[in-house]
Parts: C-alpha cells; sequence; structure tokens
C-alpha cells in the first residue's frame, strides 16, 4: 500500500481561473467523503472581480472553475509526461506510474517521509515534500515534468503541504507541526515571512477565495478552520462551528462558498 495521500496527475494541470493546483487531488483509502456547504464568504454577482494584483483575472464570476476545462490547458503543460506521481511515505522514495498502462515505469528516493506532490504555480516543477514528521530535517524535491526525474533536495522546515499565493509571488509551506505557515520564494524556497496559526492544530489543507484575497485552511485536531488574509499578511479569524468539525480538506465552490469534509 503506498503512503503518500496526494499526488500529480502529469500533463493535466488546468490553466485555473484562480491560480490553484487543480490537478492535484486528495486520495483517502478507505474513507467516505461527507460534504458540507460552509457559508465563509459573499455570493458572486455578475459584475467583475476584482482580484489581487497578479492573479489570473476571473473569466465567469458565477463559476470560479470555468477555464478549467480539458480545452482550456495550459500551454505549459503539452509536453509534459503523462505520469501519475505517488509520494510512498514507508520506502521514502516516489512511484511513477504510466496512466495508459497503469504499471510502474520508475522509482526514485526523495526525503524522508514524503507526503504531497504539488505542481508549482507556474506548472514547470512538481514539489515533493517530505516532512521528516517527528525530525527536523525536512526537505522539498523538485521533479522535472518533461523528463520525469527529479532535482536535489532543498532543506525546508517542516513541509507537510504546499500552496502557491494566488498571484505566484511565494509558495506556502504548511509546517504543520509547528502550526504556522512559511512563505518562501517560489523558485528557491528561502523563507520570506511566516504566519503563526497558534490555535490551529493540524494546520493542513486549503483553497482561496475568488479574489485571491484570503485562504480557508483546516485544522484537523482542533476541528476548526482558520482563515489568513493573504493582503494584509495574518490570520484574523479562527471558527469552531459544528460545520467547521467537517474539518480535513477544504474546496471553493464555483459559487465562491466553500465544501468542506470530514473523513
Amino acid at each position: 500500500m503506498l503512503g503518500g495521500r496526494r499526488f500529480y496527475l502529469g500533463g493535466k494541470i488546468h490553466a485555473a481561473s484562480s491560480a490553484l493546483c487543480l490537478a492535484v487531488r486528495s486520495v483517502h483509502r478507505g474513507k467516505d467523503f461527507c460534504f458540507s456547504a460552509m457559508a465563509i464568504g459573499a455570493e458572486t454577482t455578475a459584475k467583475t472581480i476584482q482580484t489581487v494584483p497578479g492573479m489570473p483575472a476571473v473569466v465567469d464570476p458565477k463559476n470560479l472553475y470555468s477555464e478549467t476545462r480539458p480545452e482550456n490547458l495550459s500551454p505549459v503543460v503539452a509536453k509534459h509526461l503523462h505520469r501519475v506521481y505517488v509520494p510512498n511515505r514507508t520506502s521514502n522514495d516516489v512511484w511513477v506510474i504510466d496512466p495508459a498502462t497503469l504499471k510502474v515505469v520508475d522509482k526514485y528516493k526523495v526525503g524522508i517521509n514524503p507526503q504531497h506532490v504539488v505542481p508549482s504555480w507556474d506548472l514547470k516543477t512538481l514539489w515533493v515534500n517530505n516532512n521528516a514528521e517527528g525530525r527536523t530535517d525536512g526537505s522539498v524535491t523538485p521533479i522535472d515534468p518533461l523528463t520525469g526525474k527529479p532535482g536535489k533536495n532543498i532543506p525546508v522546515d517542516d513541509p507537510y503541504n504546499m500552496y502557491f499565493t494566488p498571484d505566484g509571488s511565494a509558495a506556502i509551506v504548511v509546517a504543520e507541526a509547528h502550526k504556522r505557515l512559511d512563505f518562501r520564494d517560489p523558485h528557491t524556497m528561502a523563507l520570506k515571512y511566516s504566519i503563526e496559526t497558534p490555535n490551529c492544530r493540524g494546520i493542513n489543507h486549503a483553497d482561496f477565495s475568488i479574489d485571491g484575497r484570503y485562504a480557508i485552511f483546516t485544522c484537523e485536531y482542533a476541528k476548526s478552520v482558520v482563515k489568513i488574509d493573504l493582503v494584509e499578511k495574518r490570520s484574523p479569524a479562527i471558527s469552531s462551528s459544528p460545520k467547521a468539525a467537517c474539518r480535513r480538506t477544504c474546496v471553493s465552490r464555483p459559487t465562491a462558498k466553500f465544501f468542506m469534509s470530514r473523513i
């Protein structure tokens, strides 16, 4: 059984209007999903969405995912190998699967305890998040989607998960054990600044508002969610309402509200 819970489907990244990493899927074997609508955002209207500077425009204000259809694939991924990259925590490696044959075509060692494989904002790199749980030698491993081969590990503190700001200016490393979000250079991973989330135990998965101004992160062990103001670079609110008990995965609805999943 493969230990990783999230993997990348090579060659299937979409040019999302909100610059989200939408081709990354969470895989939780043997679990059922229970979705409930959570009204954490204002209803969208037909008017133009004023996004943060540098974020791709929202083409359809009523559908956040309008630009994720197959015909709207980004030209950046045209020559990417069609591969599935699966992190295996039990052996500290990544298994590469050819989706056409369903066979493992490659394996290579990465860092300690690889959790997720995340596409970069510019879609030119895949980042393996090796959080080295219980240790201090966390790292990220870059993979070139054109060749399917890894580069050298880069030391990064507790990279349980990773997202990117809607304008692509920073990688958001989810340092779960430290209850902290580290905003890093999206290419070198040099630390730029951090946002502490002391009341968010098990800070985990996230999604972004339709205008890119804030993100909602789940607090898996606190049974709550935390709102991160990406413009002011702070954490202004945490919710512990009964609806927030659907606690692990947070996904923006097409209408710009949020789904929470209980698993």
